[in-house]
């Protein structure tokens, strides 16, 4: 039943993926209107710039996901995501990039939230904490602002400097830019994962999701 749920919320997401891809929260995230994102004029599944949830020493495969902090789908996927990190953390790569879709009230600015913190090395933990907490602010119609501006307090961010690079034009442009590079990549909904830069279907439990990630192995 689990994995027919998941499945399900797989393709429930991907289908409003489709009927909006292209428009994307405004920058400031107060439901002040729409943007047109477009696709980046030479898309790529990875830059050096994007973030890495591991870094082996010899990097054998490289995952990338693109995801909406927001996305009940990238929500079933993450516990999945966090045991196959601690399974081949050193033998993959793992990166995520933002993809923040419309419909979701605080996908852009949980995007920002991640940002701003990476930008005081705790990518990582704030990616952990959005989704260990996404079914408390998750599908919300008000800002969760407040509650993004916890989290940072909890993991010991420098609050002046956060709310700084929150609010910078830079950090939104950062969100764009991931969302540009997916665009440009035919993504149309979260989650979306690449092997090797090759798009995959998102397998639909730990147990595929393995057996694909030993078959790129094995070649």
């Amino acid at each position: 039943m689990k994995k027919h749920l998941y499945v399900a919320a797989v393709i429930v997401a991907s289908f409003a993926a489709a009927l909006g891809s292209f428009l994307l929260f405004s920058p400031d995230d107060r439901g002040s209107g729409t943007l047109n994102v477009r696709p980046a004029a030479e898309a790529l599944p990875l830059r050096e710039s994007s973030h890495r949830l591991t870094t082996p020493a010899r990097s054998e495969l490289t995952i990338v996901e693109f995801l909406d902090f927001e996305c009940e789908a990238c929500g079933a996927v993450y516990p999945v995501v966090e045991k196959l990190r601690a399974e081949y953390g050193d033998r993959v790569t793992f990166v995520a990039r933002y993809f923040p879709m419309p419909g979701h009230r605080n996908g852009e600015l949980a995007a920002r939230t991640a940002e701003a913190a990476a930008r005081q090395g705790k990518f990582e933990e704030m990616y952990g904490k959005l989704f260990d907490t996404q079914k408390q602010w998750g599908e919300a119609a008000e800002s969760k602002e407040s509650v993004f501006r916890g989290y940072a307090e909890q993991l010991g961010l420098d609050m002046k400097r956060f709310d700084a690079d929150l609010a910078d034009p830079k950090t939104a442009e950062r969100v764009r830019a991931d969302q540009r590079d997916g665009l440009g990549l035919n993504v149309q909904g979260t989650p979306t994962f690449f092997f090797d830069g090759m798009a995959i279907s998102t397998p639909g439990s730990f147990e595929a999701f393995k057996a694909a990630i030993d078959e790129r192995l094995k070649r």
